[in-house]
């Protein structure tokens, strides 16, 4: 089938890649002429596990192509995929400029019946929008063509993306259109094949099951962190806790991992933009508001550890910090918790040692070259030098450290785990202070 991708992001990419590596013949069009050009050298702007040569082979093999000419895209798309940003506007709701801005440039160059598919992570009444603006754009230009909005949310995870779009738990199609729903269903046939994940339903609430996925597992994630708070009040250890609750089939384990809070391009803009939604039909969303307010909260409290535990005096000290990323397997660090963390930091003088795996550059252009910010190559050499260890990101290479070492580069043997990686008991062995996230006070060494 042929496809057209407008938007050449995170979702628009990856889409596009695996819609490709199944057969069909797909065009990407973006405004950035140098993403364009890099892509078609091989140059991928984000890390996403396997979609470097998911990429590279289908552009080589003529199942996918780049460019910045809307008329091209639009001209070979029988279904045309709006994947653009959605940033959050200042009040905190989804800014839909980006996505009106292509369905305006679809109409004005389409001369055909088209299938227009919202992949944008859009609140509910978007497509109602675009086809509103479609409608316009056309009777403007004279133009009497027929063409569906239909709404199709992705539910990607960064680090994952790529499996998940090859192997997708659901494919949800908003859309009152047989044609549509029928165009979509051939589309995505090789994803469905052992058994049916298409659920088809009405288009709002398509878009509302996107953001409620969002919203349900930021909330499972803020309500960890609740509870590892009051373990720490309790005196109890969050990890038994999280155990006790997560064999219980109806809870799970997933998402139930305390830390020191949620980031990404997702929960943060999906949370914020429900709740501003919510507003705007004069509904208080105060769960929604009080998993925004602890993941502020939970953000901060690595820094309040560290800051408790010097009384106030950081002035001139220089931490290890393993992991930038908001998550590991990706170089994203969108409202990341290190960032947080950092800038508490810097404000009190500190100096940050800093290795993640993917995220170096990401960081460099984010920050630039600041006295207070080193960049080192591995998460050993972000131990010279260093008073204490901060970890901030699960990344699985730091997951079994040399402990030995750790005590014996730093000054101070002292860990702050954000993300709950090591046991308590394993660490005072090897007579390394160790804070983590709700396991009760901190625990000392005794070697």
């Amino acid at each position: 089938m042929k496809v057209t991708v407008f938007g050449i992001g995170y979702v628009g990419l990856v889409q596009a890649a695996v819609l490709a590596e199944v057969g069909h013949d797909v065009v990407c069009v973006d405004v950035d002429q140098a993403k364009v050009d890099n892509l078609k050298n091989g140059l991928i702007p984000i890390y996403e596990p396997g979609l470097t040569p998911l990429v590279t082979s289908n552009y080589e093999g003529g199942r996918v192509d780049f460019t910045t000419d809307a008329k091209i895209g639009v001209e070979h798309g029988e279904l045309i995929f709006i994947a653009v940003g959605t940033p959050p506007d200042e009040d905190g709701s989804a800014d839909l400029k980006y996505v009106l801005a292509v369905a305006e440039t679809i109409a004005t160059h389409m001369q055909s019946h088209k299938i227009i598919i919202n992949k944008s992570t859009v609140p509910v009444g978007t497509a109602d929008r675009v086809k509103a603006k479609v409608a316009e754009t056309l009777e403007g230009l004279n133009k009497t063509i027929t063409f569906d909005v239909v709404s199709n949310p992705e539910f990607l995870k960064e680090g994952a993306a790529v499996n998940d779009c090859m192997r997708p738990d659901r494919i949800i199609i908003g859309t009152e259109s047989d044609t549509a729903e029928k165009k979509l269903r051939e589309l995505y046939l090789p994803f469905n094949r052992n058994h049916d994940k298409v659920i088809v339903m009405d288009i709002r609430s398509a878009e509302l099951t996107k953001y409620a996925a969002n919203c349900m597992l930021a909330t499972k994630i803020s309500f960890m962190n609740e509870m590892a708070n009051l373990a720490e009040c309790f005196g109890a250890d969050i990890e038994n806790v999280r155990r006790g609750i997560g064999s219980d089939p109806r809870i799970g384990y997933q998402f139930i991992y305390p830390g020191c809070g949620y980031g990404g391009s997702c929960f943060p803009k999906d949370v914020q933009a429900l709740i501003r939604s919510a507003n705007q039909v004069g509904y208080k969303a105060k769960v929604l508001e009080s998993v925004e307010a602890v993941n502020y909260a939970q953000k901060e409290k690595l820094f309040e550890y560290i800051n408790r535990h010097f009384n106030g005096d950081l002035a001139g000290k220089t931490i290890a910090l393993w992991g930038l990323s908001f998550k590991p397997n990706t170089d994203d660090m969108r409202e990341a918790s290190s960032r947080v963390l950092m800038e508490l930091l810097w404000e009190q003088g500190v100096t940050v040692q800093a290795y993640d795996p993917e995220a170096m550059e990401e960081t460099q252009r984010i920050y630039g070259s600041r006295p207070d910010l080193k960049l080192v190559g591995t998460k050993e050499a972000a131990l010279e030098s260093a008073d204490f260890l901060v970890v901030c990101t699960e990344w699985q290479s730091f997951r079994a450290p040399d402990f030995e070492l750790i005590k014996e580069k730093l000054s101070i043997p002292l860990i702050f785990d954000g993300r709950n990686l090591y046991d308590p008991k394993i660490i005072s062995e090897y007579g390394l202070h160790y804070y983590a996230i709700g396991r009760g006070l901190s625990i000392k060494g005794h070697k």
